[in-house]
């Protein structure tokens, strides 16, 4: 099993005790997000985890527990470090705190382990199309020495979203400027060595040295791990996502970055009521059992194969 950690919520960034606290403990339950009643108990033993994928803007309040979570499981980081303003990101820490975290984070596991995530692209009339180019450029100079590879992503409108992009005077790219935006990224990474990958996206840009991406990438496992990965594409995700079949322990509405484009939370107040019910002790992120839910066991078993060439990198 690949276990993600989440695409949901940010949950190294709000919830790192909680998580720290389900390892220990070897379980964690999780509530399907389209049915209340029906929670799954999924299993955290070294021997179910093939890996664990983490999903953040600030991995600082993580970070204090690496060592014990390497221990158990082999693990990267999808670590998303755009460069907008707090009229976009309201809560997200300031872009020179984030680039020592990525430092400090990529010192101690090493820059293969982390993916720069530069996600989503959002035009408006302070961040342009020539606003990105520069902005990616800069970024993608001092993030490439601390990580392995490039993802980046262009909005996708949700009505849930509307809101606040019109707080920003927002808005998804056109398909010109997908293009212009794609080529000048893949330009600007491989200047500074690079790979990079689009997330999602219909569009091809192979011109541009840009690859389709897979965010839960069974060829990076597999190189981390030291083993082959048999996994399924995800058939839970959009079918432009080349992603792995995966696990997600996360909660909508309990991320307190804010994010303007953010399609994971409905609103402030939401976000709020959810979050006030979180309990570091209990096995859900959200709340605790409640008379009527139906608590199922994951069956589940290692997607690991058969060993690899020798190209297993260490944890540490």
């Amino acid at each position: 099993m690949i276990l993600s950690v989440s695409r949901r919520t940010d949950i190294p960034a709000f919830f790192p005790e909680w998580f720290m606290g389900r390892v220990l403990e070897g379980f964690v339950l999780s509530r399907n997000p389209m049915n209340h009643a029906q929670v799954r108990r999924i299993p955290l033993s070294p021997e179910a985890i093939d890996c664990v994928v983490f999903w953040t803007k600030n991995p600082a309040p993580l970070m204090p527990y690496l060592d014990e979570i390497g221990a158990r499981f082999p693990f990267y980081f999808q670590f998303t470090l755009n460069a907008y303003g707090p009229d976009a990101e309201p809560n997200v820490p300031s872009l020179g705190r984030r680039l020592e975290t990525l430092r400090a984070l990529a010192g101690k596991i090493g820059r293969e382990r982390i993916v720069w995530r530069y996600d989503p692209v959002v035009l408006s009339p302070t961040y342009d199309e020539a606003w990105h180019i520069e902005t990616f450029g800069r970024l993608a100079r001092e993030i490439a020495p601390c990580a392995g590879r490039c993802v980046f992503s262009f909005l996708d409108f949700y009505p849930k979203i509307a809101k606040g992009l019109r707080a920003i005077e927002g808005r998804v790219c056109e398909e010109a400027e997908m293009d212009a935006l794609a080529k000048a990224f893949g330009k600007a990474a491989r200047e500074n060595g690079l790979p990079i990958a689009a997330c999602a996206e219909a569009g091809d840009y192979s011109a541009y040295s840009v690859e389709q991406g897979r965010c839960v990438d069974p060829e990076l496992i597999g190189r981390l791990t030291g083993r082959e990965i048999r996994a399924a594409k995800d058939k839970n995700q959009r079918p432009e996502c080349g992603c792995a079949e995966s696990v997600d322990v996360g909660a909508y509405n309990t991320c307190r970055h804010g994010c303007r484009y953010c399609y994971a939370n409905f609103s402030v107040e939401s976000t709020a009521a959810r979050v006030a019910r979180h309990d570091d002790a209990s096995p859900l992120l959200v709340g605790h059992l409640e008379p009527g839910d139906k608590v199922t066991e994951r069956k589940l078993k290692p997607l690991k194969e058969t060993r690899s060439e020798p190209e297993q990198l260490a944890l540490f």
